[in-house]
């Protein structure tokens, strides 16, 4: 096997965070900081993040479960 293809010593990346582009803190990763972490929460758990979903034919005329 070529070690060359296993060396990890290349230059780090640096992760920037997802809310505001700051660098990412180690101790909050992907994050910089607590509040933009909180952020992320707020947004998942207000349903800020959805993911579109294309309905068949079938599923349209169906009732919705209660």
């Amino acid at each position: 096997m070529d070690e060359a293809a296993n060396d990890n010593s290349g230059p780090a990346v640096k992760r920037r965070c997802p809310i505001c582009s700051r660098a990412a803190s180690p101790e909050f990763k992907p994050f910089c900081s607590k509040r933009c972490a909180d952020v992320d929460l707020h947004r998942w758990l207000g349903e800020g993040y959805r993911v579109p979903v294309a309905l068949d034919d079938d599923m349209r005329d169906s009732p919705d479960p209660e």
